[in-house]
């Protein structure tokens, strides 16, 4: 009966010991704060925001999302809002912001080092005295090359957020480093393939980079990362394509002909077609 107890007690902590590094627990909340690249992240189940989270949940975590992206934003219209998102008390909050305060610079609306500095200060000092842990993000790249001005704008801009992470000992997730680094090993490897729609907002290959990117953050180590991908090969409709069917009038008519049987439209029965045509093609 003894030994039965010590056997049960050492599982009970082999698995509590599986996730003792995931600094976020089931059953938090964390706030995605950011700009359009935030909001398009948590819109579709392979935007980055819904990758960490149902990563985090492939390794046992369960947390509540609370979506706080908002098209066009800048730190200083982040900071005016934050309270709104505070009084929602999230346990956790991630920081993405930087691009909008350096890309609109050349309309004359962006927001200079020194006052983003105020305003990102403030945030986290905010969040702090409200009891909500902070995961700094650095801004990912503004077009291609790296080297172009916006980028070197934005070379000061992510210092600082790493200056301030180290200073305050809060998660990074060096999500400009990582985008760098991903764009090397593609070019190493021969395979054209970019990160973003624009230049600016991410598709599929670079919400990926994203999500690895925060939950290595938040304490995942190289085997649950491994877990996580795993589970994303098999996300419903994680990545959308853009494929346009061109049909001659009598093949349209034959499709509005089968749709309408199936009271469905001809865009919906093109496109299941479509997709049991793929899912064939790759049995």
């Amino acid at each position: 009966m003894r030994l039965l107890a010590c056997l049960l007690a050492s599982c009970l902590i082999a698995s509590a010991s599986l996730h003792a590094d995931i600094l976020v627990k089931s059953g938090e909340s964390v706030a995605f704060l950011g700009d359009s690249i935030t909001h398009q992240g948590a819109s579709t189940p392979g935007g980055y925001v819904r990758l960490v989270e149902s990563g985090l949940r492939a390794n046992g975590v369960d947390i509540k999302v609370i979506p706080a992206g908002i098209s066009g934003h800048k730190s200083d219209q982040m900071l005016k809002r934050l309270p709104g998102i505070l009084a929602q008390k999230p346990d956790w909050l991630t920081l993405s912001c930087g691009v909008n305060d350096v890309w609109h610079q050349s309309r004359g609306a962006g927001i200079l080092l020194e006052d983003y500095k105020k305003n990102i200060t403030a945030i986290v000092d905010q969040c702090r005295d409200a009891g909500v842990k902070v995961v700094i993000l650095t801004a990912t790249q503004i077009s291609l090359p790296v080297t172009n001005d916006k980028n070197t704008t934005l070379v000061g801009y992510n210092d600082f957020l790493r200056d301030l992470a180290k200073e305050r000992s809060l998660p990074l997730a060096d999500l400009n480093a990582d985008m760098f680094a991903e764009q090397q090993k593609l070019e190493a490897a021969g395979i054209k393939r970019s990160l973003t729609t624009d230049g600016v907002h991410m598709n599929i290959y670079g919400n990926l980079m994203m999500a690895r990117g925060v939950l290595a953050a938040f304490g995942l180590d190289d085997r649950q990362l491994a877990t996580t991908e795993e589970t994303w090969l098999d996300i419903p409709d994680a990545y959308q394509t853009n494929v346009r069917m061109k049909l001659s009038l009598r093949e349209l008519a034959k499709i509005e002909k089968a749709a309408a049987a199936q009271n469905l439209s001809a865009d919906k029965l093109a496109g299941d077609l479509l997709e049991q045509a793929v899912a064939k093609t790759i049995e």
